[in-house]
């Protein structure tokens, strides 16, 4: 073992349960654990876990809705040193797949009705030894809450030791080249990021606060309820997969909900729902809004509808939304040009941002160019990815792939992306990834998607596609052939059928010059 500079993660849980034993952890419908339950519950699945052969170092793959079972999976990874690597709930079976050959996970635990996302990561290659099922376990698949009341607990102070190095976490993102990579956060990155959310997005959490669970915990969510489990904060979950503003509503007044994690299409529908109007949500003291930019009028209508609750961040998943803040005292209903109006805040603390020309070179406040940060929330690279990590950290920081200034004060002001990804409802869409599995048509020829503005959610696709010769291909054909295929927010909203794309003079096809013609056509949103 190196220096004692790390602490396992999971650590988190154990010293928040015997210091609140008896408080409210948990609540999910008409469930509740106490931490000290909670945490019975997660050393139990350490267990069950250790006995199969799960370790230091392996992979478990999570395929799962916002449940306890998942909530736990996470923590149970973390006292083991395995590394939890969480899938969003809306991939197709081929594309988890694609995850656990990539991780090599060595176990799955998946949800209710995930019975053919299973089948696909076994069929993927030899490394899934078995796979955890809540609810419905087939003969050959182990049934989780069969192995957890089967399962001897474990002494205490059981957790594996680590090195601030050691990955804790995959967090699947994308490059612009479309396939996903497992960006590796670590024990020692993450206990910075806990510190950190705690200090800059929601202070003074204790345990009488209480958060709302209205995003999937595979992402954001997730690195949000760290900070709650360290301040021994409920987490609440909704009862269903689907977000339900009026339930969501009722919860916040039940709980005096103080602080959640959202998107902008998720905080506008909650704003948008009469329950806004009808509930007691004065409780709210940190509505946190990122990963997709937010119209001007959207934020002043939650401004109006909730007060002065709202905090801004932008991050990647490489940096764990650690890159900037824009507190609620820094949000103005008023055009007032003493606040950052338009910007997506300042630097985090402990975390240094810089506009980088192409050769590695600061440039000046309102000059545009590459956000790069640098500082401990910095992931530790893509998982054996060298030549991604290799474009990654040139220059001796990292590098975002998005386009921006700092004005003179420091804050940030994103001005577009690098690559062609887009952000469609708080999910990174990658152009490529849909391209191919258009391209898998028989009849199309060529396709180009781009992502326009839209004012539900945020940034949609479109497809420009090109049949074969002699064939002929529809918009309906288009999107059948891909419902299959792909995640549903991955999928473009409108196709169009051209009898060509338009190409550079090296021939290529320059998305600037496809969302040109898009929009002389009229084709937005």
């Amino acid at each position: 073992m190196g220096p004692a500079t790390a602490m396992n993660l999971g650590r988190l849980l154990t010293q928040t349960a015997r210091r609140l034993p008896d408080h409210i952890a948990l609540v999910w419908g008409d469930r509740r654990w106490t931490w000290a339950e909670l945490d019975a519950r997660v050393d139990r699945l350490c267990a069950a876990l250790r006995v199969r052969g799960i370790g230091r170092g392996d992979r478990v793959l999570v395929h799962s809705r916002n449940t306890n079972a998942m909530f736990e999976s996470m923590w149970a990874s973390f006292k083991l040193g395995a590394v939890w690597v969480p899938t969003n709930f809306r991939l197709t079976p081929p594309e988890v797949a694609y995850l656990a050959a990539t991780s090599r996970a060595r176990a799955m635990l998946r949800d209710r009705g995930f019975a053919g996302h299973a089948d696909a990561v076994r069929g993927a290659g030899p490394w899934c030894e078995f796979v955890l099922a809540t609810g419905d376990a087939r003969a050959d698949e182990v049934d989780y809450e069969a192995a957890l009341a089967a399962a001897t607990p474990p002494s205490p102070d059981h957790e594996a030791d680590v090195e601030y190095g050691d990955p804790a976490w995959f967090f699947f993102t994308s490059g612009t080249t479309g396939r996903p990579k497992a960006a590796v956060l670590t024990h020692g990155q993450l206990a910075f990021v806990v510190t950190n959310h705690l200090a800059d997005l929601f202070p003074g959490v204790t345990e009488r606060s209480a958060s709302l669970v209205v995003a999937p915990l595979s992402h954001g969510a997730g690195i949000h309820q760290l900070g709650q489990v360290a301040r021994g904060a409920r987490t609440v979950l909704l009862p269903a997969e689907r977000l339900d503003p009026e339930e969501a509503w009722r919860l916040v007044e039940e709980h005096r909900v103080g602080n959640m994690f959202t998107v902008p299409t998720i905080l506008n529908a909650l704003v948008a729902h009469p329950a806004a109007g009808e509930r007691d949500h004065s409780s709210l003291r940190h509505v946190i809004y990122a990963g997709a930019p937010m119209y001007r009028a959207d934020q002043k209508r939650a401004l109006e509808v909730l007060g002065p609750c709202l905090v801004q961040y932008f991050g990647l998943g490489e940096v764990t939304g650690n890159i900037t803040v824009l507190r609620p005292d820094q949000h103005s209903l008023a055009e007032d040009p003493s606040f950052p109006l338009g910007s997506v805040g300042a630097p985090r603390t402990g975390m240094d941002i810089a506009i980088l020309d192409e050769a590695g070179r600061r440039l000046p406040p309102g000059t545009t160019g590459e956000i790069c940060v640098r500082g401990p929330a910095v992931f530790a690279g893509y998982f054996e990815n060298p030549e991604a990590n290799a474009k990654a950290f040139r220059f001796g920081w990292f590098h975002t792939g998005d386009l921006g200034h700092l004005d003179a004060r420091g804050f940030l002001h994103l001005t577009g992306r690098a690559g062609d990804m887009y952000i469609s409802g708080g999910s990174n869409v990658y152009p490529r990834e849909v391209e191919e599995a258009i391209l898998t048509h028989p009849a199309v020829l060529e396709c180009a998607v781009v992502g326009l503005l839209h004012p539900k959610w945020g940034e949609a696709g479109i497809a420009a596609v090109v049949p074969r010769p002699g064939a002929a291909v529809t918009e309906a054909e288009v999107l059948a052939h891909l419902a299959p295929r792909l995640a549903r927010y991955k999928q473009p909203l409108r196709v169009l059928v051209w009898e060509a794309l338009p190409k550079s003079g090296y021939g290529k096809v320059p998305k600037t010059l496809v969302r040109q013609r898009m929009e002389a056509e009229g084709a937005g949103f």
